[in-house]
């Protein structure tokens, strides 16, 4: 079995308690990603503007660059701090958004979708008795999250840099239902693929799921591979850690697929630019 070399390997995807389902302390974040070996993290704190959960939003820019600067000076010989923020696809608050962005400074933008046809996909009611009706309405809003992005970059402008958990519904799906499966709706996995590709959004492989009951990540193997296929050539790995002690988890596994899949480079933004970083190797001893 090969391995991926762990200090070459970024965690851009983890909250702290700068996002309001995180009690983590940005430092032991810090701490918990150098001990494993990381080269970087990104801190991409929760930004939900849907009304329900806009009240609850922790998302203070000033506070959070103080702590980012903060971590920087104290931790920045070591390993690199990066400035994140993790987008909630909101279609009727894209004007908000987009102004948000444009007066803020950050590495690396997620666009993620965690509501589809009116309801958040953590709603156990949404799910009863419509699994797979319930992931195809997942799966075509995250195309329209997509072809958003389509549309601003085809408009020479790029709000978002990455799509967090493409399939995010399948850990509802197995923690409501007992069951998932996306090959059922390969078709609609495929043009979000192609539109990310026509968009510059470079999808993530989101580690989280293997720790929470799936055998597999977000997304699976095979959907790395025909994003590949498609000429995709830009993936960033993250653990969606809410806690320091999940900080790095299992992205070498997620690396391997990466390599795995004919890619030889991880991405890493920096300044809204993504870096190629090579995945090395050592033997399995």
């Amino acid at each position: 079995m090969r391995l991926v070399t762990v200090n070459r390997l970024h965690d851009q995807h983890l909250h702290s308690r700068h996002s309001f389902d995180s009690g983590a302390d940005p430092a032991e974040n810090c701490l918990a990603a150098i001990h494993k070996g990381l080269a970087g993290l990104t801190f991409t704190e929760h930004y939900d503007r849907h009304p329900t959960e806009w009240p609850n939003c922790r998302f203070d820019y000033g506070k959070i660059s103080e702590t980012i600067a903060a971590c920087r000076e104290r931790f920045g010989e070591r390993i690199f701090v990066g400035k994140g923020i993790e987008v909630c696809y909101q279609p009727e608050q894209m004007t908000a958004i987009l102004d948000f962005l444009e007066n803020h400074a950050f590495d690396l933008v997620i666009l993620s979708v965690h509501w589809s046809a009116g309801r958040s996909l953590y709603d156990r009611e949404s799910w009863a008795g419509r699994w797979e009706q319930r992931t195809r309405e997942y799966l075509t809003t995250v195309l329209e999250a997509g072809r958003f992005c389509q549309r601003r970059r085809e408009a020479g402008e790029k709000p978002f840099d990455v799509l967090g958990h493409l399939d995010l519904a399948k850990r509802y799906s197995v923690r409501f239902c007992g069951t998932h499966d996306l090959h059922a709706h390969a078709d609609l996995v495929d043009e979000i693929l192609r539109t990310c590709i026509a968009a510059d959004l470079a999808p993530e492989i989101n580690t989280s799921t293997l720790r929470q009951g799936l055998d597999e990540p977000m997304p699976a193997e095979w959907v790395v591979g025909r994003y590949v296929e498609l000429g995709g050539r830009y993936i960033t790995l993250g653990s969606d850690a809410h806690t320091s002690g999940n900080i790095g988890a299992d992205l070498p596994r997620a690396a391997r697929m990466i390599q795995d899949a004919g890619l030889r480079h991880l991405s890493v933004f920096r300044g809204r630019e993504p870096h190629g970083v090579p995945l090395q190797e050592q033997a399995d001893k």
